[in-house]
């Protein structure tokens, strides 16, 4: 009820599932409770490190979507992992940049750049590992639409200060990238004009 009177939208959550029938009924129970098609869908492989089952993800995600939910799935930076769950009727994909609760940042950049390319018109949102606010700047930079975060705040010293900070460098840069970043070079480029110069000899 407490929840219910905030009056937002929430994102139930399958944390702490390992198997396809933990996540699904959990998403089943989620939606009758908080009255939402809305389900952050994670299937845990490792207890260690917190990887998802990326074969149980698709599974489960196949499963919800034939039920009518719009499933977020926590899965790895893999592009054939992220087309199986598109074709399992996933409308969106939520990709790690490192462990959960690692606070690594990003340790594929190559990986999630590949992802923005190959899917263009499909909204990713970076979901774990991020640590720092310049950690959400760089993978905003990267053409991604948004981040998801707890650990960063939650553990911050201030955390209402620290969530202010991601917010400035999320919103820098998404400018950045709407912007037009300078791709880098291997070799030095002038940036000052030589037309016009005197030439000495």
């Amino acid at each position: 009820s407490l929840v219910q009177s905030l009056d937002v939208r929430v994102l139930p959550n399958t944390a702490g599932c390992h198997s396809v029938s933990e996540a699904v009924t959990t998403a089943q129970m989620a939606r009758e409770v908080f009255g939402t098609d809305w389900i952050k869908l994670e299937v845990i492989g490792n207890s260690d490190t917190l990887q998802p089952d990326v074969f149980g993800l698709v599974e489960a995600a196949r499963i919800l979507a034939s039920e009518g939910f719009e499933v977020f799935p926590y899965t790895t930076d893999d592009l054939i992992v992220a087309e199986r769950l598109l074709d399992a009727g996933c409308k969106l994909l939520m990709p790690w940049c490192a462990p959960i609760g690692s606070a690594r940042g990003p340790q594929n950049p190559e990986a999630l750049r590949s992802l923005r390319g190959h899917f263009p018109d499909i909204p990713l949102i970076v979901d774990a590992g991020i640590g720092r606010p310049s950690h959400a700047a760089a993978v905003m930079e990267l053409g991604y639409d948004a981040v998801l975060l707890n650990t960063a705040i939650a553990k911050a010293g201030d955390p209402v200060a620290m969530a202010a900070a991601f917010g400035k460098a999320i919103e820098a840069g998404r400018g950045a990238y709407c912007a037009g970043l300078l791709e880098p070079r291997d070799m030095a480029v002038p940036s000052t004009p030589v037309i016009g110069m005197a030439a000495f000899s």
